[in-house]
């Protein structure tokens, strides 16, 4: 469902030159799996995600996102995914249901599918209680399920989630990782980057670590312990991205 092979982003900066953001990174995501792609702030995670969801054109190195090319398919590569970026901000004076509506008809859904599609995400996200309420007066964790909402809105095959829990209290969080889990129930594709290791660890079929724009290791939990011999996935994630960092 997903493929990047060698896919590789660089970037000019006037005082630096040439950086590297993404190295030469490859992997697949199997249809109905989740994905974790892990590693520390500017590893090159949001760059890769980026990538696949057409938001970056890439040096070289090609991917492809639910058989569609990123390059040459780029609209198509839209149409099947949705994609949840830390950074996207909503627009204040708008409800949650009309921030989700307009993502729909946006995607081109017509009022009845939308009107389905909205229906179900309030009930999944447990939203019906803020459904009406301006964005400006919501809390974080109602923000975060709006964006939620409106990424997945036109109900792509593939799922990519940067973050989705960053600032959140705990219950919102689980109930967020418990729809992410729904979501591979449903035969959903998933890709998966957190801080939480906890997250990853209970989330992830298989998980990637990436660090200076290199995938350095991936495999199941369970093979990434066993690769460094550590019991704890948090000193294994350590070990594997951040080797000088290890205890």
């Amino acid at each position: 469902m997903i493929e990047a092979s060698l896919l590789t982003k660089v970037f000019h900066d006037k005082k630096r030159g040439e950086i590297r953001g993404v190295d030469g990174v490859s992997f697949r995501v199997e249809a109905g799996r989740i994905y974790g792609l892990l590693g520390a702030n500017g590893a090159g995670k949001t760059t890769t995600l980026r990538m696949l969801a057409t938001l970056l054109k890439p040096t070289s190195g090609t991917a492809s996102v639910a058989g569609y090319d990123v390059v040459r398919e780029p609209d198509k590569v839209r149409a099947n995914v949705g994609f949840l970026a830390a950074s996207t901000a909503l627009y204040g004076r708008l409800t949650a249901r009309e921030t989700i509506s307009y993502f729909g008809r946006l995607n081109g859904l017509d009022e009845a599918s939308l009107r389905a599609r909205l229906r179900l995400l309030a009930e999944n996200l447990d939203m019906s209680d803020f459904l009406d309420r301006r964005c400006e007066k919501l809390s974080t964790g109602m923000k975060q399920k709006t964006s939620i909402a409106r990424t997945l809105v036109h109900d792509p095959q593939v799922m990519i989630f940067d973050e989705p829990t960053v600032g959140l209290d705990v219950m919102t969080a689980r109930s967020i990782v418990r729809f992410v889990r729904e979501c591979r129930a449903r035969g959903k594709t998933v890709i998966y980057s957190t801080h939480v290791m906890s997250e990853a660890e209970k989330l992830c079929d298989v998980i990637g670590i990436i660090h200076e724009g290199v995938l350095k290791a991936e495999g199941t939990v369970a093979e990434l312990k066993a690769m460094t011999g550590e019991t704890d996935f948090e000193e294994c994630f350590v070990k594997l991205a951040c080797p000088g960092e290890a205890k």
